[in-house]
């Protein structure tokens, strides 16, 4: 150690604590800190309300709610159906109750994402002037959802969806119909005739559906989508057969 270094060690033994030239360990600005995350957020809710952000965050949170969404309604409907009617093991059952999920969750999610960003392109093209919806855009719109994630691949999780979407199709149209000046006939249907198709439209619709899908059930039942099948088959058909008061009023086999 030369002289000049034992000159300087001296010095920092001799001097008072205060004066040690120590790296300070007073608090620093971070965003680790909870005024700096207070702050950090603030940042992210002014950037995230930006309106030329918006058309792109729409898409994120479209998908968000398709994923939750499809979560919620599938979830439970996959865990009765498959741990009812469903042979295999617990691990496979659970496997195939969260793959169910994942479908239903991935295909609205997707659906989301197709149709809003149509949405959007379509409004921009829009020969009327950009930023405004056409009539027919979300026609077109969710014309192409339907086709990319529900008519390309038809599995019974898209079949269902679907199913279940054209019967509340078919409700609305049918409310349309008899709406005024909804179609060139609509001048015929006088005020009366529509409060009794009103009044009356449900329970012929009830009926007849029930009508149908017994007779299909009955003479074609093959023709039913599986899950339908399955729970016509539990009620219908095995409360036919019994050998014991176990298979009575326990167990159904």
């Amino acid at each position: 150690m030369t002289s000049a270094q034992l000159s300087h060690a001296e010095a920092l033994l001799n001097a008072e604590p205060s004066k040690v030239p120590f790296p300070s360990l007073s608090p620093s600005p971070s965003i680790l800190t909870l005024g700096g995350m207070d702050t950090l957020l603030s940042q992210l809710d002014a950037l995230i309300l930006k309106p030329e952000l918006a058309p792109l965050l729409s898409l994120v949170k479209g998908a968000r709610n398709g994923v939750v969404y499809g979560s919620k309604v599938r979830f439970p409907h996959a865990l009765v159906m498959i741990f009812l009617f469903r042979s295999g093991t617990i691990r496979e059952k659970t496997k195939l109750v969260f793959k169910a999920t994942r479908q239903h969750a991935r295909n609205l999610s997707t659906f989301a994402i197709i149709y809003k960003a149509s949405m959007i392109l379509l409004r921009n093209i829009n020969p009327g002037g950009a930023g405004k919806e056409g009539r027919y855009d979300s026609f077109f719109a969710g014309l192409l959802g339907g086709y990319a994630v529900f008519g390309r691949q038809p599995g019974s999780i898209s079949q269902q969806i679907v199913i279940y979407v054209f019967a509340r199709v078919m409700l609305s149209l049918a409310k349309l119909a008899i709406q005024p000046n909804m179609h060139p006939l609509s001048s015929l249907i006088t005020p009366e005739a529509r409060t009794k198709i009103t009044d009356n439209a449900w329970p012929v619709f009830a009926s007849m559906t029930w009508a149908f899908v017994m007779y299909i059930f009955r003479w074609y039942p093959e023709t039913l989508a599986s899950s339908l099948r399955s729970s016509m088959v539990y009620i219908y058909a095995d409360s036919d057969h019994w050998d014991s008061l176990r298979t009575l009023f326990i167990h159904n086999k």
